[in-house]
């Protein structure tokens, strides 16, 4: 499979025990990030590997449908409907989501300069900026 070798990164403590609000949150930022320049079909195999792993086709279903009703503003609505949820998460797993976007978007090898400004827009709301430019540095 295409992403055997980079999946073990992604079998990580966030995983287990998750509430089904997390599991949306986790599909929908995975799922607004890949649709951001147009979900290839590695990302698309992606969203479904990682749906299957966590128990969270419903989830998956529900964020595919939140993009899908209008793609060009699903960036600016996913950004408010997190922002809203995630301020309340501890900084740890503010980060690991962050950085879980971060490494999915690298599944291809490169992070476009769009999805890049993304990203740092959502760390920027979470306040872990600095937290994400230095995963990016190393």
């Amino acid at each position: 499979m295409i992403f055997s070798k980079r999946i073990a990164y992604f079998q990580r403590p966030i995983y287990s025990g998750m509430t089904e609000q997390e599991k949306r949150v986790y599909m929908l930022l995975k799922a607004v990030i890949y649709h951001y320049h147009g979900l290839d079909e590695a990302e698309k195999i992606d969203l479904e590997e990682t749906a299957t792993r966590l128990d969270a086709t419903l989830e998956l279903k529900w964020a595919l449908e939140f993009v899908a009703k209008d793609y060009i503003t699903a960036f600016d609505r996913a950004r408010a409907y997190l922002n809203d949820i995630i301020g309340d998460y501890e900084k740890g797993k503010r980060i690991e989501l962050i950085n879980m976007v971060w490494q999915s978007n690298n599944l291809k090898g490169y992070v476009t300069e769009m999805e890049a400004t993304a990203m740092l827009k959502l760390a920027k709301d979470w306040n872990v900026e600095k937290e994400l430019i230095e995963m990016v540095l190393k």
